[in-house]
């Protein structure tokens, strides 16, 4: 709980670092990459911390997932207010994290839709396409112009994937909702024909 308290504290400090002279101060640019990689640690440390020790809690369950879609909202709307993606990019990840957010809520009545392997690959994608974004501009002041396009191709191939796996495992949640749906509107359904 105290390691996902911290990752919410560090998205505010991260996005001043990011925003630091319209993200142009390069040196504040370094920092935002390595607040956004110390906040991502902590989100793994304190999952493998929790399962260890049997350590879930209800405040975890809640905050966690707020803690991460925190820090990857503000890493992405940062880097399209400064021009370095696109806005259509979070546009499309943060409908897609918002819309399965609201139907897990309104589906812990039925079942817990826990996170599937999709989910954590396209965590896993947002976080290196993310990393490489922020890593580009403070890269370039040190690097040969062939390093930096290099990083560049990556950084889009692994955002395209990312946004790929985002939508696709988005309509997978959006099909196990209605099939949990369905089949506890049946099982009610027979259980008042008894």
């Amino acid at each position: 709980n105290a390691l996902t308290v911290l990752r919410i504290l560090l998205v505010p400090v991260f996005l001043v670092l990011l925003l630091a002279d319209g993200g142009q101060d390069m040196t504040m640019r370094w920092w935002a990459l390595a607040v956004f990689l110390l906040a991502m640690a902590t989100d793994k440390i304190d999952g493998d911390l929790a399962r260890k020790y049997n350590l879930i809690t209800n405040f975890g369950k809640i905050a966690d997932p707020i803690a991460d879609k925190s820090l990857m909202a503000a890493a992405l709307i940062g880097l399209a207010m400064i021009t370095e993606i696109p806005w259509w990019v979070p546009v499309i990840i943060l409908i897609r994290e918002l819309g399965i957010t609201v139907l897990r809520f309104f589906m812990i009545r039925i079942a817990v839709m826990p996170a599937s392997r999709g989910g954590k690959i396209k965590t896993v994608l947002q976080t290196v396409a993310i990393g490489l974004f922020l890593l580009l501009r403070p890269l370039a002041q040190i690097v040969p112009e062939g390093v930096t396009f290099a990083v560049l191709i990556l950084a889009w191939l692994t955002m395209v994937a990312a946004i790929i796996v985002t939508v696709v495992t988005g309509i997978d949640y959006c099909v196990q909702a209605a099939k949990l749906a369905k089949d506890s509107h049946a099982a009610n359904g027979s259980a008042g024909e008894r």
